[in-house]
């Protein structure tokens, strides 16, 4: 903390976080700041800082894990993610694939679900995560949870690439592996396939039929068509990957999801990653630990020992895991038991300033100190033709310093999934005449995700090309007081159009500005309220849960459902 480094360098706390307001970093007294920053401030003060790392006990525990003789290396089994739309059938292509494939003595166990399941065809077999999302998926990723080996992108053959695809897309890229496209419901009338592989390329995933790099199968939930054929481009990419573990070493791997049973207590799902698992071990997970009491595959069948590329589910930890937390199969209780309170302890204490999330204010201070060799942006807009034209001029804005990589640029408002995105990847959103739904504002809040938001796109390049110089000194912030529903239209002759309007969230000033919001599509902005009102009287303000009658000044196309958000523009002075 910077009360630690005060007392390190004899130096008194307000002095330092003036050097580090000069850097760009804002902090407390109480306030965790990397080693390189606090390096970078000792040498301010003429100070050679050394800071040494103790390991934590899960930290030497993992070392141990890695350096393990392994004597009997193997292939393993590839681990698959289905990604894709909401309705363009990742879950009946991930059934009909278990109902065509279960392995001899699991029959009757198809409606089991612990979030992974392993597949048994041809001697081969794959494991495929059912994660519910790519923000999932990726919200494990940021946790340091690579669990997965390839992505099955599942593609409606009769809608084609929408929105939650291309998202699913950006998550994919971002975590760096390979991408087979499942075109799925095949078996419906009027499918367009070259309209699907045109827009497939649009998003660098040309199909191998093209000349491309992309392998795409054409499957069919309903008939069970191509199913092998998926099932052998996975064995494929495995091969091609070269996954290989040792089955017999004490097992490690991930927590894909964990539950409160009432019945069982708590109960987690396990991703094998190597090694040996078998009912009656010690395990340590995160900040649990347990002996293992029951042990079930994912067709609900208890089974005694389970080895890499796995899933299982377990009984017998003493609380519920986190998803994406670790595991290691231990041979020492007391050694679970320390390891987990110890990480307990560290959760509680760490904070996100642990990982600086780069903002546009500590861009400079972190390509000074090393840290920033790219500025990864996540891009919003009202339409594609405004996406466009910022994807351009932004990535002409990179230098030698520092990159910029434009993760996922799309039309619409600021998601929850652009928000772990950003987190996973430290990346900025960048928002054009479009807002964040307010989910999304306050997980970017409570992660500390930058969501900058313009309707000027100079003033976007301008801030970007301020920042990489190190010039960029924000004068005045945006501070959101509240949001309104309008729920019904009145006009009156002389006045004009007056909404009747419901307070969802904050209060509703007379003296704000405001922005007028529809389908989350800015519509119009910096716009005044000309009259106030609760009830007949006229109010300065009206807090949430109330109702209230709104006149915008000068304007008059309002419709039922706009949202009224009201803000006002704060001088922010840097102070101690």
């Amino acid at each position: 903390t910077v009360k630690d480094l005060s007392a390190t360098l004899a130096i008194k706390s307000t002095d330092i976080i003036l050097k580090l307001m000069q850097q760009g970093v804002m902090a407390t007294a109480n306030q965790v700041i990397n080693n390189d920053v606090a390096e970078l401030v000792a040498l301010e003060f003429e100070t050679e800082l050394v800071v040494e790392h103790q390991s934590t006990l899960e930290e030497k525990i993992r070392k141990e894990f890695e350096e393990r003789e392994r004597k009997n290396i193997q292939r393993r089994t590839v681990v698959a993610a289905m990604l894709g739309h909401v309705d363009h059938g990742k879950t009946s292509l991930l059934d009909k694939i278990r109902s065509t494939h279960i392995a001899d003595g699991e029959a009757g166990g198809i409606t089991q679900h612990i979030g992974a399941s392993e597949v048994t065809w041809d001697n081969k077999k794959v494991t495929f995560l059912d994660t519910p999302g790519h923000e999932a998926f990726t919200a494990m990723r940021a946790r340091g949870a690579n669990m997965t080996d390839v992505v099955v992108l599942v593609v409606a053959a009769d809608d084609g690439v929408m929105p939650q695809t291309v998202e699913a897309i950006a998550h994919s890229k971002a975590a760096k592996v390979p991408i087979i496209v499942a075109l799925n419901k095949i078996d419906l009338p009027g499918c367009n396939i070259n309209r699907i592989y045109s827009q497939l390329a649009e998003q660098d995933l040309a199909p191998s039929e093209w000349g491309g790099q992309t392998e795409v199968v054409k499957t069919s939930a309903v008939t069970g068509e191509s199913i092998n054929d998926l099932l052998e481009s996975l064995d494929y990419v495995a091969e091609l990957l070269d996954l290989k573990a040792d089955p017999d070493i004490p097992a490690t791997g991930w927590v894909v999801e964990a539950k409160m049973s009432a019945k069982r207590g708590p109960v987690a799902t396990l991703l094998i990653k190597e090694g040996q698992l078998k009912s009656g071990d010690i395990i340590l997970a995160g900040s649990t630990y347990g002996r293992i009491k029951m042990l079930k595959n994912s067709y609900g069948k208890k089974i005694k020992t389970a080895s890499s590329s796995m899933p299982v589910e377990i009984t017998g930890l003493g609380d519920v895991p986190q998803a994406g937390d670790r595991f290691y199969c231990l041979d020492d209780i007391n050694k679970a038991k320390a390891a987990a309170e110890e990480n307990q302890t560290n959760y509680r204490e760490r904070s996100l300033a642990e990982r600086t999330q780069v903002t546009l204010d500590n861009l400079f201070s972190q390509i000074e100190a090393g840290k920033a060799e790219s500025l990864n942006l996540i891009i919003r807009a009202d339409v594609q033709g405004s996406v466009d034209v910022l994807k351009k001029y932004l990535s002409d804005l990179s230098v030698e310093e520092v990159k910029i990589n434009i993760l996922h640029a799309a039309p619409g408002g600021i998601t929850e999934g652009d928000v772990v995105l950003a987190e996973a990847s430290n990346a900025i959103i960048i928002g054009f005449n479009v807002v964040s739904d307010e989910h999304a504002a306050k997980i970017a809040e409570a992660k500390g995700v930058e969501i900058r938001l313009y309707n000027i796109i100079y003033r976007i390049t301008e801030d970007l090309q301020k920042s990489m110089v190190g010039l960029l000194e924000p004068e005045e912030t945006e501070s959101t007081l509240g949001r309104v529903v309008i729920r019904s239209t009145f006009k009156i002759s002389r006045i004009g159009t007056v909404a009747g309007c419901f307070v969802s969230s904050g209060h509703a000033s007379k003296h704000a500005k405001i922005r007028l919001i529809r389908d989350n599509i800015v519509l119009k902005d910096n716009l005044s309220i000309e009259s106030l009102k609760h009830f007949k009287d006229d109010v300065r303000e009206v807090k949430t849960g109330l109702e209230c009658g709104v006149k915008i000044a000068g304007f008059d196309d309002v419709k039922v459902d706009d949202v009224l958000e009201f803000y006002e523009i704060v001088k922010v002075a840097r102070t101690l």
